[in-house]
């Protein structure tokens, strides 16, 4: 796991939805004002971060062309403005749930939810292995106070030092731990001790981070994954498991868990890596076909994935 310093580090999650100020009058706003209300703040808010932030729209629009070759400009735009929307919605929904009791956050569950199959984990712990795709924060909300997992995530803090207390704040009274890449050299032994204790991680591998990645075939391309999830899997015995937690047209969410990504343990590591990485990307690759709304990239995804100065969010 690399804890090399970078330059350029939060480049990949810094645009203008992400500050602390926008965060801090969400949160502010979605705690004292009623639910329609909120949406229909994010939804004008979000018509015009459509047409002002010109960057990450165009990014946007880019990353879609790649997944989404046969579609007209006017449909790539429109499925832009629906992503920035949805975004919008999810952290809104993100930060209603840290108020709600268990029973209330099961009235949110799609009934395409399939987070029970699951099951406990063993001696060994498991790893969620998930991306920017979908409702993330909320995805560690549901595994802590539905399914009672003790849960930790990995994550490197936010590019926006209030957005960043502001998450840890709200984790922090979910009860669910969070290990700061690049803030601690101890940072792999801390997620082996958290999964040898029966606990769960959460990852997010689709941005590399320096020096760890992976080379992984992504809708025909060739780019680069983080490369940690399937080490950590290879050193604890871990199973990786794809999950994502998807809203629903309703509003609703289902959580969706794929078939667990066990690394092979008696061969070449890197071999076995390589593969459980790539055996990841084509499941993602299947989720995102299908929800290309929910995949959140505000820069441009195909070329900063393979600069080995970026770093992740």
């Amino acid at each position: 796991m690399s804890d090399d310093p970078r330059p350029d580090e939060g480049r990949w999650h810094q645009h203008g939805l992400s500050t602390g100020l926008i965060f801090g009058l969400t949160r502010w706003g979605v705690t004292h004002l009623p639910k329609a209300v909120s949406y229909a703040i994010g939804h004008v808010g979000t018509w015009i971060a459509f047409h002002l932030m010109k960057a990450e729209t165009a990014a946007l629009i880019d990353n879609y062309r790649v997944i989404l070759p046969h579609r007209t400009e006017r449909e790539l735009r429109a499925l832009t403005l629906h992503a920035y929307r949805t975004y919008a919605r999810e952290v809104i929904d993100f930060i209603r749930s840290t108020t709600k009791t268990a029973k209330e956050l099961w009235t949110w569950m799609s009934p395409l939810n399939n987070f029970d199959r699951v099951g406990r984990p063993g001696e060994n712990g498991f790893l969620f292995v998930t991306a920017h795709v979908g409702n993330i924060e909320l995805g560690a909300v549901v595994l802590r106070a539905l399914y009672e997992y003790r849960l930790a995530v990995v994550l490197l803090p936010e590019h926006d030092p209030r957005v960043h207390q502001h998450r840890l704040e709200m984790r922090r009274k979910m009860g669910i731990e969070t290990i700061e890449v690049r803030q601690d050299a101890e940072t792999a032994l801390r997620i082996r001790r958290f999964l040898s204790g029966g606990g769960t991680v959460a990852m997010v591998a689709d941005r590399p981070l320096g020096r760890d990645r992976v080379e992984v075939e992504f809708f025909g391309r060739r780019i680069s994954f983080l490369r940690s999830p399937a080490i950590m899997a290879y050193l604890s015995g871990a199973p990786m498991i794809p999950s994502f937690i998807l809203r629903q047209p309703d509003g609703s969410y289902a959580g969706l868990a794929l078939d667990p990504i066990h690394v092979d343990r008696s061969g070449d590591r890197e071999t076995a890596v390589q593969a459980a990485m790539q055996a990841f990307a084509t499941a993602l690759e299947g989720v995102v076909r299908q929800h290309p709304h929910l995949w959140y990239n505000f820069f441009p995804y195909w070329t900063t994935t393979n600069d080995p100065d970026a770093a992740t969010g």
